[in-house]
């Protein structure tokens, strides 16, 4: 018979996501608890949370309402199949959601993370044309540096190398756009970089070299994030979506990072006024507390699948947890604290008064700012309350000194994330000033002790 007893600090089993498993298996760091803005590990010492957990937990840790709304929905209707069946919360779900963007985004459907929100967009997109009659329209594009989650699809579209190059010819009919990253030009700018625009012209290039009756949909993050918050240059998504509009392509804004407060408005399309066809998200739509996402969709998109016998499905595709009641319920109760605490418009630029807690987003430019200077920081970038710091690599070691960095400010009870040598910061919604100087000053020290 099977030894059915499991150590509690047997670590074999567990093969971690994107870890350095041998290493970390070396010297854990183990978290057992959270609240508000810090986690606790294993050794009892509070870590702050510069991250949101992975850029999601973005009304903080443990916040009473979203937890008893959880626990309620656990003891009340736990699950309900999403095919050809319904449950009330994930209509009124998809009410408050759809009301939050500007008409014609009046759809929405449910996924359970960002990477099925993408694999659901594109598929949406491909489904579309054809359902318009614009069957050749197969092919998708997306941008260098992108991240769209770890599906065939999105890694396919996305444009992070260690992503791609283990996985084969992934799909094919899918080509890149060039990333927007100009250090040269553009190092140290606060906010939205002023040089640019014209990297949005490759776009008009990649359509001639394939025809535009071939391309569904281009997919970008407005900001991407979990490349190192790469900050789109002014007029550079106007005029992508300008070229999309004039051969009839799809515009997809991935905002999965974006959406849901980060940049200081709900949403990305708020920050910048430019209006996509489909919009994916997840992360923040939870608060991080159970997993969920949701692609935003035009009418137009929804009219044109909604023909044929009324009992035929339309659309094959979903998921078995497509709308799941305890994902609803957290979702509902993250929304209403969002709104009870204007959490989404925290990052704004307006502060009125240094310390009033209100437009932090000045407040955490002028401090990440401030670390312009130290050892090995070539670059510091900024939006709404997301933040990258980008260090010179050691050579023949790329990734190192970030990791490093990372280690470090662990051990000095801050939570960091790096992204080859970039550290990306982005602190739950709740921040005060005095987290954003304790993130500050921990990371000063940091940079002063890299090799």
């Amino acid at each position: 018979m099977a030894d059915t007893r499991v150590s509690t600090n047997n670590l074999d089993s567990f093969w971690m996501p994107f870890t350095a498993n041998r290493q970390f298996k070396q010297d854990p760091r183990m978290l057992v608890s959270a609240k508000g803005m810090y986690y606790k590990n294993a050794e009892g010492r509070q870590i702050l949370d510069g991250t949101a957990g992975l850029w999601c937990v973005n009304a903080g840790h443990a916040r009473p309402k979203i937890v008893e709304a959880i626990a309620t929905q656990a003891g009340e209707l736990d699950y309900a199949p999403a095919f050809q069946m319904g449950h009330p919360k994930a209509f009124e779900l998809a009410s408050r959601l759809t009301a939050m963007l500007p008409s014609p985004m009046d759809h929405v459907f449910f996924t359970n993370s960002g990477s099925e929100s993408v694999e659901t967009a594109l598929k949406i997109a491909l489904a579309y044309h054809r359902a318009k009659g614009n069957g050749s329209k197969f092919r998708l594009l997306g941008r260098e540096r992108g991240y769209h989650g770890v599906n065939f699809g999105g890694i396919s579209v996305g444009g992070i190398v260690s992503n791609r190059k283990m996985f084969g010819t992934l799909l094919t009919g899918v080509d890149h756009i060039r990333h927007t990253h100009d250090l040269e030009r553009n190092a140290f700018t606060r906010g939205v970089p002023e040089h640019g625009e014209e990297f949005a012209d490759d776009l008009e290039q990649v359509i001639t070299l394939h025809d535009p009756s071939t391309i569904a949909a281009l997919i970008v993050e407005p900001v991407a994030g979990s490349t190192g918050v790469l900050i789109p240059p002014k007029g550079y998504l106007e005029k992508l979506r300008a070229i999309c509009d004039k051969h009839d392509i799809l515009l997809i804004f991935d905002e999965v990072i974006t959406g849901f407060g980060r940049l200081g408005t709900p949403f990305a399309v708020d920050y910048f006024g430019v209006m996509p066809d489909l919009i994916t998200t997840a992360k923040g739509i939870t608060s991080g507390t159970v997993p969920m996402g949701a692609v935003f969709l035009q009418k137009k998109i929804y009219d044109a699948f909604m023909n044929g016998p009324e009992h035929v499905i339309e659309f094959f595709h979903g998921y078995t947890y497509s709308g799941h009641p305890l994902a609803c319920a957290a979702a509902l109760a993250t929304l209403d604290t969002y709104a009870e605490e204007g959490l989404l418009t925290k990052g704004a630029m307006d502060a009125d008064e240094p310390g009033d807690g209100k437009g932090l987003g000045t407040y955490w430019q002028t401090a990440l700012h401030s670390l312009r200077g130290m050892p090995h920081v070539i670059d510091i970038r900024n939006i709404g309350l997301v933040g990258a710091i980008e260090l010179e690599s050691i050579p023949g070691a790329p990734t190192k000194r970030a990791f490093n960095a990372f280690l470090k400010a662990y051990e000095k009870g801050v939570m960091i994330r790096t992204t080859g040598d970039i550290i990306a910061l982005s602190p739950p919604l709740i921040v005060e000033d005095h987290h954003i100087d304790e993130i500050v000053a921990t990371l000063a020290m940091v940079l002063k002790d890299l090799e």
